[in-house]
């Protein structure tokens, strides 16, 4: 008599192992993780040789590419996460690195400048028609004036600050009369330039208006 086949019901057929394949996934996606992890701990070591965050940035996508590349075996879940963790870290390392101190502008930035200085320029010494030139706007009067000016005082004095005329007592570029007048803008007024130029403005300004005004009334009278 033959040997019967031993009778197996279909439904207790050997189960497929699901089970198993649960902690090989698990296994891969640690591996991934880990190689990403290396990677980006690989960049911030060499952060320094990298010229800007924007670079490593691309060097963690270049590499996280590479990694998740090689392990062509893990799902598209997982190489996706494994790259948004390469960018994540390597921008949160770029971003401390940025609120870094550079030690060297720190301390240049600390030096103490020390007291502004300022500085003075004696005029005293110069041409009087550059004097009087500079001069002219602290009276409102403009630059196109000076031909008047000029003509005026080089009648009155040739522009001479020792000028001094013995019948009547006048002195100075402007010609004061009699010069002692002069000291209402300084006390220097025998012989400084400047002090006669300022008076004698100021002279013309309330006289006459302008050394144009002034230069008129000499043509015609003599004398202003």
């Amino acid at each position: 008599m033959s040997k019967r086949t031993k009778y197996v019901p279909k439904h207790r057929s050997v189960p497929e192992p699901t089970l198993r394949s649960a902690p090989t996934k698990a296994l891969r996606t640690g591996l991934v993780m880990t190689s990403v992890a290396a990677a980006v701990t690989g960049i911030s070591v060499a952060g320094g040789l990298l010229g800007t965050p924007a670079q490593m940035t691309t060097t963690a996508q270049d590499l996280g590419s590479d990694i998740t590349g090689g392990l062509a075996g893990t799902s598209s879940d997982e190489r996706a996460a494994a790259a948004a963790l390469a960018d994540r870290e390597v921008v949160s390392r770029a971003a401390d690195r940025r609120r870094e101190a550079d030690p060297d502008k720190v301390s240049a930035l600390s030096v103490d400048s020390g007291p502004a200085r300022t500085a003075s320029v004696d005029v005293t010494d110069g041409d009087p028609r550059d004097i009087a030139r500079a001069l002219l706007p602290q009276f409102g009067f403009s630059g196109d004036q000076f031909g008047c000016l000029d003509s005026l005082w080089t009648r009155e004095s040739n522009w001479n600050p020792a000028a001094h005329n013995p019948s009547s007592g006048a002195h100075g570029i402007p010609q004061s009369l009699p010069g002692s007048k002069m000291a209402s803008a300084g006390p220097d007024w025998a012989s400084n330039p400047v002090t006669q130029i300022t008076w004698g403005l100021g002279y013309i300004q309330d006289r006459y208006g302008s050394p144009c005004g002034a230069w008129g009334h000499s043509q015609s009278h003599g004398w202003y």
